[in-house]
Formats: C-alpha cells, structure tokens, sequence
C-alpha cells in the first residue's frame, strides 16, 4: 500500500452498498482493525465495488487511483493509512497483488531509474505543476521539508526554526560560500545568507522554482542554477541538500557522496536531510512513482552509511521522523483551506490525487516506517572539532 486534517472523503451515499470485501480482503483489513461501511474515522466507505478488484490486482497503484476515482472515502485518511502500515499489510498480500509486489522489484533492480538524463524528470511532473499551488500550501518561505516541530506553535515558526538550526549545524559564519544542492524556493538559501552573511549557490531540476527562488533572493548574494548535481565545479565551505536525496537512488550514491566530497572544502561541512526507511527495500510505491516522485527512492540507513563511508567522518545523525507527521497534516489543512482558488484549474480528480499524497504519506510517518534524517559529514582531512547541535533559545526572526 502507498504510504502518505480533518474530516475528508464523505460518507457511502445512502442506498450506495458496494457488498462485502472478499474473504482475502477482510483478513487483510481485520488485522489492521478496519471495516467497509463502517462508522469509525478509518473506516473505508466503498462506493463502487470494483475498487475490491483493483486492490487485489494492483495493490497500491490500484488502491490509489479508484480513490482519485471516487470508488471509495475514508473520513481520517491519515488515521487510515497508520493502521495499515501498522499491520505491515504488504507481507499480508496474497495472489495477484503478491505477484504484483514481486513484479514491481524488477525495475527497480535493473534499472537506473535516476539516471543523467532523467534528471529533470521530477522538476517537470511535480514541482512545475503549479507555483500557486505549492505558495498556497507551504509556509511563506515556501519551504517543502519536513519542520522541526519541538518548540514551534505554527508551521510558518516549525520551518523557521529547521532552517536556523540547519545553519547552526553547519556553523555558519559572514564571508563563507555555502552550496544548497535541490533549493526549491531558496527558502534555505535566503535565509542563510540574510541571517548569517554567506554566498550561497542554489542547484535545482525545476524551472518554475529556479525563476521564483530567484525572485525571492533578489538583492542577496544568491546564484540559482538549474543543474543536475553531477555537472556541479568548484569548492564550498558548506554544504546542505535538504529534500533531494529521495531523488538521487541507490545506484547513484556512491557519484552523490563522491561528488558532496570533491566539492567540499576540507576543512568543511556538509548536511544531509533526508527521508528514512526503517528497513532497506528495493521496491518503490507505484502510486507515488506514477503521480507524484517519478524515479523517487527511499533509502534506509544502512543504504545511506554504507554510500558515505568511502568519503566522509559522520558527525552527527538526528532522527525527527515523527515532525513530518505534523508538518504533512498542516499542509493539507493550508491545502484544503485554498482549494477555492486552486479548483479550477486544477479539478476535482487533482484535488483527490493530491489529499490522498499528503495524508497517505502522513500515516507513513505516524506508523514509523518513515523517518527523517538530519546528518552532518565531514571529510577526513578535517582538524576541528564538531559538537552535534540541537535547537536552543530563539532562533534568527
């Protein structure tokens, strides 16, 4: 099953009764404590029985379109999707859909999904969709990043505080040349240099974020490129990839870490934030592969350690998985909250697809098979001596 506030979906309209599940079915939702046509927040609401069908033949793909269908609600999505990960529902799939899961290892294994010249795949599908879309449903520094939640009261302080505690990390200092590798809006990247006095060149895969973030750090010593980070020269004091290592894929950690390396100073920094898995697969979600992170994978920690070893010292390795929770609900709050402006031109169908991400991958986190990861690296070479960090006080307004 693909793994993704407030009251959503609606109930079975009256004298709708798609029938009872099949027998695998009902096995599958008993262990994680969930009924069709029942009266609780989690429980499924089918409206058209063919949604049983695509379940059992097409697992999460399945699943997921017959809900950007309108086959089937659920009140609490998120709530939802916590008890099913929970259950660990996958190792439950019996006959196609098992077939269906082993089948979806074979690309995944044998082929580079993130390859050069797919790299600006994902700029194009997903963050060009709409840049009224993403300022809507993001904080005003249209940061899209897990927030860091410990001592803040609204999303707008919860992302705030991430960006300064990532500059305090990375013991950042006036005249330093930082690199920000996948700055989306270069919320990062201005603040680090309005706050802490550093050049900054940002590095994204999508046009619609390079022309805004450029617009949003006019005035700063900000350099936007839209590059992939295999074409990146020269040397930086520090460096930050927040958010983009989900891109990067297996086969290609090994070039990312050489590359963070040969680009960073000696006597540097680099932090690396990104998505965890609490246990290493092969697969990816077809859902999410198909219509929201074409060629996105998921590391585990072991996959992340073993690609760093060759190149970096780990200094420092900070898990706030449960914060994504938080922060995915706030943007389906802020989401829902200006789908008036946004209906018509995205429609109906985009509204579903897009709740179903945010508050799928919000039961993810919440059933702590995802994490987020926070490490800081250094290379060898390094003489000083790095104390870990964590937020303290007020950070920079």
């Amino acid at each position: 099953m693909n793994a993704a506030n407030g009251s959503l979906g609606s109930a079975s309209p009256a004298g709708r009764q798609a029938g009872d599940p099949p027998a695998a079915l009902k096995v599958l939702l008993d262990a994680a404590d969930v009924r069709t046509d029942g009266s609780r927040p989690w429980d499924l609401q089918v409206h058209d029985p063919r949604f049983y069908r695509r379940l059992l033949s097409e697992w999460s793909l399945g699943v997921g379109e017959s809900y950007m269908d309108g086959d089937w609600d659920c009140e609490r999505l998120d709530q939802l999707f916590e008890r099913l990960l929970r259950s660990d529902i996958e190792s439950r799939a019996v006959g196609l859909a098992r077939l269906k899961l082993a089948a979806s290892l074979v690309p995944c294994l044998l082929v580079n999904r993130q390859r050069r010249e797919r790299a600006f795949v994902v700029g194009e599908r997903h963050y060009d969709i709409g840049n009224d879309l993403f300022e809507r449903m993001l904080d005003p520094r249209m940061v899209y990043s897990c927030a860091y939640w410990e001592r803040a009261r609204t999303l707008d302080e919860a992302q705030l505080h991430k960006l300064e505690m990532i500059c305090r990390k990375l013991q950042l200092r006036p005249g330093m040349s930082m690199l920000d590798i996948g700055c989306g809006w270069g919320g990062l990247a201005r603040h680090a240099a309005e706050h802490h006095g550093v050049t900054v060149t940002g590095i994204t895969v999508s046009r619609e974020q390079k022309a805004l973030a450029e617009q949003r750090c006019q005035g700063l010593p900000v350099t936007i490129r839209l590059l992939d980070y295999r074409d990146l020269q020269g040397r930086f004091d520090r460096i930050a990839s927040v958010g983009m290592f989900e891109h990067v894929g297996p086969k290609n950690y090994a070039v990312f870490f050489e590359t963070a390396h040969r680009l960073l100073e000696p006597e540097g920094l680099f932090l690396l934030h990104t998505i965890g898995l609490d246990r290493a697969t092969a697969r990816t979600d077809p859902w999410i592969e198909r219509y929201i992170f074409p060629g996105g994978k998921l590391p585990a920690a072991r996959q992340v350690a073993e690609g760093l070893e060759p190149w970096f010292v780990l200094e420092d390795w900070h898990n706030f998985g449960a914060d994504y929770d938080r922060t995915l609900m706030a943007w389906n709050e802020r989401f829902e909250a200006a789908w008036p402006e946004l209906s018509s031109r995205y429609g109906e169908r985009f509204r579903r697809m897009w709740r179903y991400y945010l508050l799928s991958c919000a039961g993810f986190f919440r059933s702590r098979q995802g994490q987020l990861w926070q490490l800081v690296l250094s290379r060898r070479e390094r003489r000083a001596v790095y104390r870990s960090v964590r937020p303290h006080g007020a950070p920079a307004a």
